[in-house]
């Protein structure tokens, strides 16, 4: 019997599931609206009813062998999400714990950007890397950090949050975390859209984006708005680029990066965003590691890094489930 696990990629915006095969072939997948729900028990009821139809339709019934999860904030060691400033649940959430007996298969979790990370140095463009930053840049900034070909994980489980890394000290953007100033805060897709707000109402001069009401204006927007030769929208660019470039300069400091793997929708953008992002990290880059830290763009389709990522973990979980987690015995789950 051919065996397979369930990978899902829990994002701010949206939850994306996938079979994957013992190769790292997504065979099916799915998504469902993370911020549906405020009680975790109708989200994690709508995620079994969907992962139920595709495992169906993929005659994959009884060869589920271990669920992995990337979200935000989830702790490898303890299967707990203990705060998520992008998610709508109460926290602390025994996430694998719950997963696990909702499924009745063992379940292993981590954070989302070590996921993606995960799949990136598996399937994509940090294979043969053993020594890379991996950064998403969606509904905030998640990251994930291999050094001599393992992820940091930390004493607790919680090394590697680079979003986080406070940019302004001074009058710097409220972030979901509490804090003030956070990369993520002006370098996600949020982040780009509430640069967008300040740009047009600190300016007079006209903008595509003044078409849109304020309060509706998207990172997606801002990049269609570029694409058209929009001055302002252009200027937003290049100002989450030097940012984000300024922080990776400081990134390199601390474990001396062969590659940045940049992964998530704002990586659509290109080199609206690349190009002022390479000139700061270089321009702000501590000598001895100028030109060495390559930037290459995920090669993995969008969200299959992440998926693919968390599927390596459910191998695992198969195997050896989570301290955390109170699971059933490791067989094949039945929908």
């Amino acid at each position: 019997m051919k065996p397979y696990v369930l990978g899902i990629d829990i994002g701010g915006t949206n939850t994306v599931f996938g079979i994957v095969d013992a190769r790292g072939v997504v065979i099916a997948s799915n998504s469902i609206k993370t911020q549906k729900y405020h009680k975790f028990e109708d989200y994690l009821n709508e995620l079994y009813t969907e992962a139920k139809k595709i495992i169906e339709a993929n005659d994959a019934v009884d060869k589920i062998y271990g669920i992995g999860i990337g979200a935000p904030n989830a702790n490898y060691y303890t299967g707990m999400i203990d705060t998520a400033a992008n998610l709508p649940w109460e926290t602390p959430l025994a996430l694998a714990d719950l997963v696990s007996k909702k499924f009745g298969i063992p379940v292993a979790i981590t954070n989302d950007a070590n996921a993606a990370a995960i799949g990136e140095m598996t399937y994509g463009a940090a294979r043969g890397l053993k020594d890379f930053i991996m950064i998403t840049l969606g509904t905030g900034v998640g990251s994930g950090i291999v050094i001599n070909g393992q992820l940091v994980y930390g004493h607790d489980g919680y090394a590697g949050e680079l979003g986080h890394l406070i940019v302004k000290r001074n009058n710097g953007r409220l972030c979901g975390c509490g804090r003030t100033g956070c990369l993520e805060t002006y370098c996600s897709a949020t982040g780009v859209a509430r640069t967008a707000r300040e740009f047009l109402e600190a300016r007079t001069e006209a903008s595509l984006l003044r078409n849109i009401p304020i309060e509706d204006i998207t990172s997606k927007d801002v990049y269609d708005a570029a694409i058209n030769g929009d001055k302002i929208a252009k200027e937003i660019f290049e100002y989450t680029g030097k940012i984000l470039g300024e922080a990776m300069a400081d990134m390199t400091v601390f474990s001396s990066p062969e590659a940045f793997i940049i992964f998530g929708g704002l990586a659509k953008s290109g080199e609206l965003l690349l190009k002022p992002m390479r000139e700061a990290m270089e321009k702000n880059m501590l000598p001895i590691f100028k030109g060495k830290a390559k930037v290459l763009l995920s090669e993995l389709k969008e969200a299959d890094a992440a998926v693919l990522g968390a599927s390596a973990l459910g191998w695992e979980a198969k195997t050896t489930p989570i301290p955390a987690a109170t699971v059933a015995p490791a067989t094949a789950v039945t929908v």
